[in-house]
């Protein structure tokens, strides 16, 4: 079987990645990525859409054959020429998939142009990606990550393969929310990832290959202030100890500020105020 391979860093595989992404069924397909993004690597800052283990698992479900995960630092000396002859000697692809603006090689210096000069000399079939654009506007994880940070997770997961989410093993808390009748999970917010905004979403919750609905504060408590961003959860129609368990949350849609309360009693009526949002 004929390889192909797409190019990019794929953070969120957005729409503009589907497109890249797209490569006929009669080939084996591999999607050539990155373990932790350049722009990660080179200035040390991480926010993230999908984790590297999410990234991957969303390419395989849209119909990847293999995943390669390269070190940035391992690559980042090639020459564009190099890299291709890297790609070309593991995979010998009879088709090339990248974005118009995919960039590669030492400093950067390697374009779509680029590769499509190595793909004519080396009698490979290459497509380049044009600008992806919904209402007009490009399509990018750049705007994507602002969408979040403002907590316009509507809009953001409109542009996503799967919505954003996030999965984290559930903590012990203070236990406050049994004293007011709203139990919670408490999971620590992965590191990597983009900020939401803080405040209060409805989101879906999955686990043990079961969905529940509820509502999530994501933060850091300004009421009871933590020192690391947390997801509070109270999940509607269940009950249980999920300490030590891994739960997903998807935030589907933001309600509210966080706001510091005077009092258990005031925020015991906020959370039935958002149960009924």
């Amino acid at each position: 079987m004929k390889n192909a391979i797409a190019l990019g860093t794929f953070d969120g595989v957005h729409k503009g990645h589907r497109a890249v992404l797209d490569l006929p069924c009669d080939y084996r397909k591999t999607a050539v990525t990155f373990l932790v993004p350049p722009k990660s690597v080179l200035t040390g800052e991480t926010a993230l859409i999908t984790t590297t283990a999410d990234k991957s698992r969303i390419l395989k479900n849209i119909g990847m054959d293999e995943i390669l995960l390269l070190d940035f630092n391992a690559v980042r000396e090639m020459t564009p020429e190099a890299f291709l002859n890297f790609l070309k000697e593991k995979y010998d692809p009879k088709l090339i998939s990248c974005g118009f603006n995919y960039r590669f090689g030492k400093e950067g210096k390697g374009d779509s142009e680029a590769i499509k000069e190595f793909c004519i000399k080396n009698g490979i079939e290459c497509k380049i990606t044009a600008p992806v654009t919904e209402e007009g506007n490009i399509i990018s994880s750049t705007v994507i990550r602002e969408m979040l940070k403002n907590g316009e997770v509507n809009a953001a997961n409109r542009l996503l393969t799967e919505p954003f989410s996030f999965a984290s093993k559930v903590i012990e808390g203070d236990k406050r929310g049994r004293t007011i009748g709203f139990p919670t999970v408490n999971q620590k917010y992965p590191e990597e990832l983009v900020i939401l905004r803080f405040g209060v979403y409805k989101t879906k919750i999955e686990y043990n290959g079961k969905e529940y609905f509820g509502i999530t504060d994501i933060g850091i408590r300004p009421t009871y202030k933590l020192d690391f961003i947390i997801s509070e959860t109270y999940i509607k129609d269940f009950s249980g100890d999920l300490y030590g368990e891994e739960l997903r949350i998807t935030p589907l849609e933001f309600l509210r500020d966080e706001v510091k309360f005077a009092s258990l009693e005031e925020l015991k009526k906020q959370i039935a105020i958002d149960l009924n949002s």
